[in-house]
């Protein structure tokens, strides 16, 4: 589907990685730009499959790798000539870093006019805090959206995963950099795609915002119908369990009502009052608490009103739903074992995503690729005693 588009992945840790090995498994030609003495830290974390990072494994299959120290001018030259032939580059440092390596948008677009060269940092490429470190919980909490989550009594709640990094950083910079493709294509003209994370968040919450924005309301915790104010919420079950309730609409709601023998809570939830609906919940989360939660799987599973058991993620992976949707993928291992990874969630009918190889050792392409833009054994031999490249099939032999 994509086979058709190189991208130069300078990008690590999280949101880039992740942007590319989507793009990757649906057919883009992906290379890696990786420091050949300071390996990315993915490479480092577990879990660990054999010797290498089953974390890496994942967030970098389908790609090739290659390592050149890009504080030395022969590696700029290399990047250089590489870039004539590829149509994106995607990279994740602080605004400016690659201006100073020579790399930045407006050298390289010299080189290739049609060069769509997507930045992906925390707060974007201008505005007083584009050089301000951040993290994930850093930019959920600036973006006011921590302010409206979690529980009265306990504050905002750590998330179990990079909502910022993956929603706003990876789906942003796939979002951009796919619609300059479609503009280059209409105009043959590349073009810079600056995302930023807090952006993004900022953005998820047009909803939530608007009630200040257009009705001068600031939301604050468990006062609105979608965080914790109403019924619509997790319900601990008698044995330390959860329930998610999320029965929103008046037939919905009714269903919920009824299976629990309450009929008479259908008319009093719908209260302006929130101590009075806040009242209703009590009563729900009394009901919800005296029966186990496989007790309240077997009244649910079969009516429609949108509630369902919190699951464990091995419970969750072994749903016929996630098998069906083939969700969890066997990726082939240079050995010829496989590694059990998530799949991709973009299903078309005309193109299934591939799963070629999980991440590779750092550098392995690195002869490869140099040997496609016309280096000799010569000159990749002098380019590795010189430190410019890291490992590769050179390095390999010695």
């Amino acid at each position: 589907m994509l086979s058709s588009l190189k991208i130069l992945d300078f990008s690590t840790l999280l949101p880039g990685p992740f942007a590319s090995m989507m793009l990757a498994d649906l057919g883009a030609d992906v290379l890696r730009v990786e420091a050949p003495h300071r390996p990315d830290m993915v490479r480092l974390l577990p879990p660990f499959d054999g010797e290498t990072s089953g974390w890496h494994g994942v967030l970098n299959r389908n790609k090739r790798s290659i390592a050149l120290d890009l504080k030395k001018p022969e590696a700029i030259t290399i990047i250089k000539k590489l870039i004539a032939t590829y149509d994106v580059v995607l990279e994740q440092f602080r605004p400016g870093v690659m201006d100073r390596l020579g790399l930045g948008y407006e050298t390289l677009k010299q080189v290739n006019p049609r060069l769509i060269y997507c930045s992906l940092t925390g707060y974007g490429q201008t505005g007083p805090m584009k050089d301000r470190a951040g993290h994930d919980n850093n930019y959920l909490a600036l973006s006011g959206m921590m302010s409206y989550s979690g529980r009265r009594e306990n504050g905002p709640p750590p998330l179990g995963m990079q909502v910022a990094d993956i929603g706003g950083g990876a789906l942003g910079a796939m979002v951009g950099l796919l619609t300059a493709v479609i503009h280059r294509q209409q105009t043959d003209q590349g073009q810079l795609v600056d995302i930023s994370m807090f952006d993004m968040m900022v953005a998820w919450q047009s909803h939530m915002a608007s009630h200040y924005l257009i009705g001068d309301e600031v939301p604050d915790r468990e006062t609105m119908p979608l965080n914790g104010g109403g019924f619509y919420d997790y319900y601990a079950t008698s044995d330390g369990r959860y329930l998610s309730v999320g029965s929103l609409e008046p037939k919905f709601w009714q269903g919920f009502c009824e299976a629990i023998d309450r009929p008479d809570l259908v008319q009093q939830v719908y209260q302006s009052d929130l101590d009075k609906r806040r009242a209703v919940k009590t009563e729900v989360q009394a009901i919800i608490a005296s029966k186990p939660l496989a007790e309240w799987q077997a009244i649910f599973a079969e009516l429609d009103v949108c509630v369902e058991p919190v699951l464990t993620l091995p419970a969750a992976l072994a749903q016929p739903q996630i098998q069906a949707r083939q969700m969890v993928v066997a990726v082939p291992k240079a050995d010829g074992t496989t590694q059990q990874q998530i799949g991709s969630p973009i299903k078309l009918s005309r193109h299934k995503p591939q799963y070629r190889f999980v991440g590779v050792p750092l550098g392995q392409h690195t002869d490869e690729v140099l040997t496609e833009i016309g280096y000799s054994e010569v000159e990749m031999t002098a380019l590795h005693d010189a430190r410019v490249c890291g490992p590769g099939s050179q390095e390999t032999k010695r």
